[in-house]
């Protein structure tokens, strides 16, 4: 039988890729979030965000903090991780302090718990007390409030997250909002932030 010819050149084995770049390790921020600042990097209209206190390339946040609302914002790098903590099917509990126009009474208070009815839906039930008021740093501007009517501190935990929620909650049952801080958010805490400062915080699975 006669010996078969290879043709055409043999191929030369592949060269490891010298620009493949390593993976980029997963961070987190939290950010106290101050008043009349926008939840985003970016602003045509030249009103603060949160470029004028986080310097940190590639962070996003991680769900929303509307702009006349404080507290606690997460930032992170990792997409999957932000989908974990702001899509509602994961149920990450946010919890608020909320300063409303009025006395709470119990049956409003009940309202919130079970449920309220906005234009988007029905609330789910949600974790609402009444308590002193906490100790917060002076808001810029100064809270506006009528002396003639007294105001009550509310911490309301939610595990949802429609458009101005908690906002919307408080006025359908009489008790419109003055201030909101939101002080948790999971497992993530505010602490001792002040306004405008931030700090890395574990990533889950890697501490």
């Amino acid at each position: 039988m006669p010996e078969l010819k290879r043709t055409g050149r043999p191929r030369k084995p592949r060269e490891p890729q010298r620009n493949a770049r390593p993976p980029v390790a997963a961070r987190l921020i939290a950010l106290n979030k101050p008043y009349d600042v926008l939840p985003q990097f970016t602003d045509e209209s030249g009103r603060r965000t949160l470029k004028d206190f986080v310097e940190v390339a590639g962070v996003y946040p991680a769900g929303r903090l509307d702009r006349d609302s404080e507290g606690l914002l997460l930032l992170t790098n990792d997409g999957r991780l932000q989908a974990r903590i702001c899509e509602p099917r994961y149920r990450l509990w946010k919890t608020y302090w909320v300063q409303v126009e009025g006395e709470a009474l119990a049956e409003q208070i009940q309202q919130l718990e079970r449920g309220v009815q906005l234009k988007d839906g029905m609330t789910q039930p949600a974790q609402v007390q009444t308590i002193a008021e906490p100790a917060l740093w002076e808001r810029t501007p100064p809270v506006r409030f009528r002396k003639s009517i007294p105001t009550s501190w509310l911490q309301i935990r939610i595990c949802e997250g429609k458009n101005r929620q908690v906002r919307r909650m408080t006025a359908a049952v009489g008790l419109p909002t003055l201030r909101l801080v939101r002080v948790q958010i999971g497992d993530w805490v505010l602490g001792d932030l002040q306004p405008g400062q931030w700090r890395e915080v574990p990533v889950p699975g890697t501490a």
